[in-house]
């Protein structure tokens, strides 16, 4: 797995310290081993990147899918959370919130004005 590096060493703080979102250097770290959302998260990092290191991720995933089911305080909480997730986009509910149904433009405004060709000025 030559594209699959460490990168950073990440260590736990002596004391507790908020996160900073806008700190472009930060690290928020996910443990796929222990969180089936961080696993999910690593799944679709992979569809998005270049084919080396989306082939190492695959490889490191399908290691994590066959290894024993470990979970730890957070990974526990999700799980319920990713498992009902998963079934929704399975069965092809998952929907994105505040879409708009594919309906044609004209149904949603109403009838076309009179004088008009499908709510555009007609030509003369």
């Amino acid at each position: 797995m030559p594209e699959l590096t460490r990168r950073y060493v990440v260590m736990a703080m002596a004391t507790e310290g908020p996160f900073d979102p806008s700190d472009p250097d930060g690290v928020f770290v996910l443990k796929p081993w222990k969180d089936p959302a961080a696993l999910r998260a690593l799944v679709t990092y992979r569809d998005c990147c270049y084919p080396e290191l989306a082939r190492d991720l695959d490889a490191w995933i399908r290691a994590i899918e066959a290894g024993p089911v470990i979970r730890g305080d957070v990974g526990r909480r999700n799980e319920a959370y990713t498992k009902s997730a998963l079934g929704r986009a399975v069965r092809g509910g998952a929907k994105s919130a505040g879409r708009v149904a594919a309906t044609p433009k004209a149904k949603r405004r109403g009838k076309a004005r009179p004088g008009t060709l499908r709510g555009k000025k007609r030509r003369r």
